[in-house]
Formats: C-alpha cells, structure tokens, sequence
C-alpha cells in the first residue's frame, strides 16, 4: 500500500522529540523483522507511546500500523492522518471487525502495534492483558515482539497535566526477543507468560533509569514513587 502521510508525519515526530530535547535510548530493533507480518506487544503508560514505538523501529525501515480506538479516527484533524497511515479503527462495540482487519494486515506482512492492556495504566505497572494479542497472533501465526516503555508518563499521561517543558527527560523504549504462539496452545497460559515477560523487562527496564524513582509521581508506589496502586 502506498505510504504517502506517514514519512511526512514522522518527519514532524522527529521534530517535536527534538523541541523537546528527550534524552532517548533505543534498544531491541534488531528483533523487529525485516520483513513479514508481526505484533509488537506495548506497554501503555502515556498518550506519546504510540509515536514513540513507531520511532523506535524506524531503523529497521518499518512502519507500525497501530490499533487506535475509534475516537480517535472520529477527530477531525486526528481521524484523516490515522487513516492516511494505514492505523485500525477499534469499534469497542464491534471488536470482531477490526480484529479481522488486523488479522488480514498480519497475513499480508504488516506490523501491528498493540497495546494488550487496552488502556493507560494509571500505576505504570502492567496491567492484566486482554486476549486479542494472542488470539490475532495463533491466527495468523506472526510472531508477538515486547516492547517495553518508560519515561513518556512524564510528559503526558491520564490524569496529570500534561508536561511539555523542554527537560532532557530520560525516555527509554526496549524492543524484546520474538514469541511464537501456536495454535494448540492454551490462550490463558500464552497472555500469562506474555504478561511476564512484559513484566519482567519492565522491572529491568526501571532498574537501569538514569533518573530516581523515590516521591516521584510518575513512579509506582513499589519503587517509591506516589502513583495509584495497581487495581489488579
């Protein structure tokens, strides 16, 4: 399909990280394939994940085609770019459509980008996961690739005022090793070991911040930060 909205809107990405003076630090590409369908499984903690994970595979010259609830597609301004970038409409009230339209994407070599905890995470720790990721994975037997990001809460995230400041906040994006499901797995086990794999480079990915985590409000109470405790 022809990309003729996409490089011009990475090209304002890049500026805007570059207003911003973001300290970025970018590892794992080299597990994003360079060519064939695959998922990449994101954790959500801030309103910039999505362009964040784009700019992170950018090197491998791919281009993510997220799912984006259908809110956003409604926007006028927003809705005309998602569409022009290729992204799939979430109708939360007909899942079964867009599931289908990722799961032809997928077969036709796309890279889909997903966030499995459907939504932003108020404690910045990983939520439980919904099934689909698993579910678009098996069917159209595509790797899943966990991707893990830290830092973008400080800038915008749900329910604190956003903070554009130019800063040198630390934002660190780490792209996992493949997963291969099969199809005689068992789904609840597969979103179970997915979920503990994001966990566990998460906790790594916290562990090497440069910046401390101690009375920050953009931290969860288990590193010492103020957040809300996770509600699962």
């Amino acid at each position: 399909m022809a990309d003729l909205v996409y490089p011009p809107v990475i090209g304002t990405i890049k500026l805007f990280w570059r207003y911003l003076g973001l300290k970025m630090d970018f590892s794992g590409e080299e597990n994003v394939p360079r060519e064939g369908g695959a998922i990449l499984a994101i954790n959500h903690i801030s309103y910039f994940d999505f362009a964040l994970a784009g700019t992170a595979v950018l090197p491998v010259k791919r281009y993510v085609r997220f799912m984006a609830k259908k809110e956003i597609f409604d926007n006028k301004l927003a809705g005309p770019l998602m569409r022009g970038m290729h992204h799939i409409n979430v109708d939360r009230s007909n899942g079964s459509a867009s599931f289908v339209a990722a799961l032809r994407a997928l077969r036709g070599g796309e890279i889909i980008g997903i966030f499995p905890e459907a939504t932003i995470s108020k404690s910045f720790e990983i939520k439980e996961l919904k099934t689909g990721v698993v579910r678009l994975a098996m069917g159209a037997g595509v790797p899943v690739i966990p991707t893990i990001i830290w830092g973008s809460q400080r800038l915008w995230t749900k329910g604190v005022p956003r903070d554009l400041r130019r800063k040198h906040v630390p934002i660190t994006v780490v792209v996992g090793e493949p997963i291969y499901f099969t199809k005689d797995q068992d789904v609840a086990q597969a979103e179970a070991d997915l979920r503990a794999t994001m966990i566990s480079m998460l906790h790594k990915v916290q562990d090497s911040y440069p910046d401390s985590h101690v009375g920050q409000r953009w931290a969860p109470l288990r590193l010492g930060g103020s957040a809300p405790a996770p509600l699962n």
